[in-house]
């Protein structure tokens, strides 16, 4: 079975976007989603440095845009599933037919905004925790007040809170562990975001939804939703809400996954699948120069999707 899965923020580089905008029609899309949403994706996709693309409000929108237009460009693939990390899930939402993409940026223009005043209220970040027996290092952040934001399996668990209570986690790591900070503005996907939650559930109301068309993966526990307006809800809930992305990966497995495709900027994804699921092919898509393998790829496994 092949999976078909988009990252969330901290993914993205300066200049990412600059050669798929080369491809044929894909500069008109994005100009087009830039009018709609009033945010120049081609400028921040191209032009913006480390700094302004790190912006929740910009990095967002960005990493939507940019895994659509990429998997546009692999063309169907037939995934058995589909799932996203985090503002990934928005893309997801999109490959699995519930919104249209035009509304999807819409969505996580809103998201993006919402966010970005929340984190403003406090000093907040995130920080990734590699390696470690996880259920000491899930106790070592609860005594620190820090919240296990995303809980990402392969021995990686991503602590969110305030700036002190992140200092002191480097001051003092969990037995056997890295503490890498991470690219991002704010404690996402803890009780920092609650404001957020607000905002989407009107710009939510406004959408319209349609059932997936492809198993689509929920972050908030693995669950496969069948239902368009669980989806809309479980995405307004899960930024204030931990993402248990090793739960996804558990749920590739019980449905028999072989393949699994990172939408771009890839790379987080399939590093994580390659440490938790041996054996399963991984490519991820960083430019347009990985499209011929990817779709190699699922000529290979695809055939083989669940239904």
């Amino acid at each position: 079975m092949l999976v078909l899965v988009a990252p969330g923020q901290g993914a993205q580089t300066p200049g990412f976007l600059t050669p798929w905008l080369e491809l044929p029609g894909a500069a008109d899309r994005v100009a087009g989603w830039s009018d709609a949403i009033g945010l120049d994706l081609a400028h921040y996709g191209t032009k913006a440095d480390a700094d302004e693309i790190r912006d929740t409000a910009v990095a967002q929108p960005l990493l939507v845009a940019a895994g659509l237009l990429s998997a546009s460009a692999l063309g169907d693939l037939g995934p058995g599933a589909v799932a996203g990390h985090s503002v990934g899930e928005i893309t997801a939402a999109v490959l699995a037919g519930v919104l249209d993409d035009t509304a999807a940026l819409g969505f996580v223009r809103t998201r993006g905004l919402a966010m970005a005043e929340a984190a403003a209220v406090t000093e907040t970040g995130m920080a990734a925790v590699m390696g470690g027996d996880p259920d000491q290092v899930m106790g070592h952040l609860e005594g620190l007040g820090l919240t296990p934001a995303n809980v990402n399996g392969a021995g990686q668990i991503v602590a969110a809170g305030t700036a002190e209570q992140l200092a002191a986690l480097d001051a003092n790591r969990p037995e056997k562990a890295r503490v890498i900070a991470l690219k991002v503005a704010g404690a996402f996907h803890t009780h920092h975001m609650a404001p957020a939650v607000g905002a989407l559930e009107t710009a939510a109301g406004r959408l319209t939804v349609a059932d997936p068309v492809l198993p689509y993966v929920s972050n908030k526990d693995g669950a496969v939703v069948t239902g368009g307006e669980e989806v809309i809800a479980r995405l307004v809930g899960q930024v204030a809400n931990p993402v248990r992305w090793d739960r996804c990966m558990e749920t590739f497995q019980e449905r028999g996954v072989t393949a699994l495709i990172e939408v771009c900027p890839g790379g987080t994804l399939t590093g994580l699948a390659r440490r938790a699921l041996p054996g399963v092919k991984t490519l991820a898509l960083k430019t347009p120069d990985d499209l011929e393998a990817a779709r190699a790829l699922a000529a290979e496994y695809a055939e083989h999707s669940a239904a």
